[in-house]
C-alpha cells in the first residue's frame, strides 16, 4: 500500500509514536508499504516551529534534514494535477485540501486523525 502521512501523524511517528493507534502503527512498520510525504507537510512543519506550537530540539531545518535520512520517505510533489484537484476539495483549510489532492492525484491513502478529511473522496486510514 501507499501511504501518505498527515503531516502531524508524520511527526507523531518521529517524536511521539505513542500518539499512534495500533493499526497505523503496525501500517508504518510495514515493510511492504510505501511511505510518502509531501512538502506541504514540512512548510506545515516550518510554519508551526516558527509559531512555537512544535518543539524539535533543534532548527527546524536540520531536524527535517535528519527525518528524512531516518525514513526513506517518497515524495508526493506538488504538480500541476495537484494543484488543479485542490479546487475540486471543499475544505476550508489550503494544506487540508493540498493533501487531499495529493492522496487523490498519487492514487495514495493518507494516514490521519483529521476528522475532517474522513468524508473526503480520498482512500483514508483513520488513526483512532
Amino acid at each position: 500500500m501507499k501511504l501518505l502521512l498527515d503531516t502531524h501523524i508524520w511527526l507523531w511517528s518521529l517524536l511521539d509514536p505513542k500518539h499512534l493507534s495500533a493499526k497505523v502503527a503496525a501500517e508504518l512498520e510495514n515493510p511492504q508499504n510505501e511511505l510518502w510525504l509531501s512538502p506541504i507537510s514540512i512548510w506545515e512543519l516550518l510554519i508551526l516551529a516558527g509559531d512555537g506550537r512544535v518543539s524539535l530540539g533543534m532548527e527546524p531545518e536540520d531536524w527535517v534534514q535528519n527525518a528524512l535520512s531516518r525514513v526513506a520517505f517518497k515524495e508526493a510533489t506538488i504538480n500541476n494535477a495537484v494543484v488543479l484537484k485542490t479546487s475540486q476539495i471543499d475544505l476550508p483549510d489550503l494544506l487540508d485540501r493540498f493533501l487531499v489532492a495529493t492522496a487523490l492525484v498519487y492514487d495514495l491513502t493518507l494516514i490521519t486523525s483529521d476528522e475532517h478529511l474522513f468524508r473526503t473522496k480520498a482512500s483514508i486510514i483513520a488513526n483512532r
